[in-house]
């Protein structure tokens, strides 16, 4: 169709004032919702995002998207009224908000100015997810396999997952090197927010599945209730339930307690109070084993100090005994000079008396040798008539002693009917008590020997 005269004729401006006015009457005030995606805070103090739509059951397939912006002032009233109820506009998060459509010439561009945002959809939003969340890992069987996992005597290999040089991960490793303990941390770097979180953390917990560590540590420095919604995952909580390890979790919130915190072996408040509680389970078994040493040592040492002691006793008795053989030797030595004193003294007498006899006997030698030289007859004839008489009673008393010794001896006890009777030692018997039952007798008869065995004892 031709060009009429009367159609109108638009500059670019002035169609794009058109468009601007037209697209700000019908779309003032409107609520939109979407998923916020690459938010950009400038450095005015507005705030920058896109606002998208995926497509159901297609996972990140966009399909609509419009530019969003908060001028500063709006953007500041909104921070303060989403912090009453801890969230903030973040990557990955779904909200419902209120504004006008604008379209900007100079750069061509259609965009969506917020007013407000509505902090009641996005919670509410969370806590359906949350709630379908549960379910399904209740219906899987999910929620207490971790937790039924024995958690290792000494949990020195641990491993780690959380964002690298943040808050989290110093305060964590901070705390197992300050205990003096030989930790050793295989570290797994995952986004804990924005929209990657839930794939890193999920993909970082399998890679440690597959490591030799006694336990899984997954941490964060706390955060809003919607920078927390990745720990609120089916995914996240999947990957938790399926380690073959116990799982420790401290998130830095003190108040919620997320899903992740759930389906976890063991639930701290903060990272710092997840490495005690490491720190503690070492500690602990520290703390036995230096009471198993102390309590061996002393049972180790108390026959040792019993036999030093018996030792020293010993020792005290045998310096006794060496001063006592001293002076006993001392009274020894004293009785020898004593007796050496005595002796000499009676030789001494001895000899004195001896040569006094000597010289009385050499004296008297010759008279008594004159006297019996005078007699000799006379004392043979009584010399010779004592010794018969001495003789003859001395022959009757030995005849005498011999009758009484015949009438006298055994063997005239045993002619007279008497019998001696022995054990098998030779031992003459006296009562029956010493032949027992089964031992072997002998009885002397006068004529002979009668060997027996003891049957009974009456």
């Amino acid at each position: 169709m031709p060009p009429s005269a009367f159609d109108p004729t638009y500059s670019v401006s002035q169609l794009c004032g058109e468009l601007k006015g037209l697209l700000r009457q019908a779309f003032d005030g409107v609520w939109v919702v979407g998923e916020v995606q690459r938010p950009r805070p400038s450095r005015p103090g507005h705030f920058y995002f896109e606002l998208v739509e995926k497509e159901e059951g297609r996972g990140d397939q966009i399909i609509a998207k419009l530019d969003a912006v908060m001028w500063r002032n709006d953007f500041a009233r909104v921070q303060r009224m989403l912090a009453q109820s801890e969230q903030r506009i973040q990557e990955g998060l779904e909200i419902r908000v209120r504004g006008s459509i604008d379209f900007w010439p100079p750069g061509g561009r259609l965009q969506l100015v917020i007013k407000e945002v509505d902090p009641v959809f996005t919670l509410g939003l969370l806590e359906k997810r949350r709630r379908e969340t549960l379910q399904a890992l209740t219906a899987a069987g999910l929620l207490e396999v971790n937790r039924r996992l024995p958690l290792p005597t000494l949990p020195l290999r641990l491993g780690l997952v959380t964002s690298e040089g943040s808050a989290a991960y110093h305060d964590f490793l901070s705390t197992l090197s300050e205990s003096g303990y030989g930790f050793q941390v295989v570290f797994v770097h995952a986004a804990v927010q924005g929209k990657d979180a839930e794939r890193e953390i999920a993909s970082a917990l399998r890679l440690l599945a597959g490591s030799a560590v006694d336990t899984v540590a997954l941490i964060r420095g706390g955060g809003s209730r919607s920078d927390l919604a990745v720990f609120d995952t089916r995914r996240v909580a999947e990957a938790i339930a399926r380690m073959p390890v116990p799982v420790l979790t401290g998130l830095g919130h003190e108040i919620d307690e997320a899903i992740a915190d759930k389906v976890a072996h063991t639930a701290l408040k903060t990272p710092t109070k997840a490495a005690e509680f490491l720190v503690e389970q070492i500690a602990t078994v520290d703390h036995e084993v230096a009471e198993l040493r102390r309590r061996l040592r002393r049972e180790a040492l108390e026959p040792l100090k019993a036999a030093r002691q018996e030792l020293n006793r010993a020792e005290r008795e045998l310096r006794h005994a060496g001063r006592r053989i001293l002076q006993t030797g001392r009274r020894l030595e004293e009785i020898a000079r004593l007796l050496a004193r005595l002796a000499h003294g009676r030789l001494a007498v001895g000899t004195a008396r001896t040569e006094a006899l000597t010289r009385r006997l050499t004296g008297a030698a010759p008279r008594l040798l004159a006297r019996r030289r005078q007699r000799p007859e006379d004392l043979l004839r009584r010399i010779v008539t004592a010794a018969r008489g001495h003789l003859g009673e001395a022959g009757a008393t030995l005849t005498g002693h011999g009758r009484l010794l015949k009438e006298l001896s055994p063997q005239r006890t045993l002619e007279r009917g008497f019998s001696i009777t022995r054990d098998a030692d030779g031992r003459a018997l006296r009562e029956p008590t010493q032949a027992p039952i089964g031992s072997t007798i002998t009885t002397q008869l006068a004529a002979g020997e009668i060997r027996s065995r003891v049957e009974e004892e009456v």
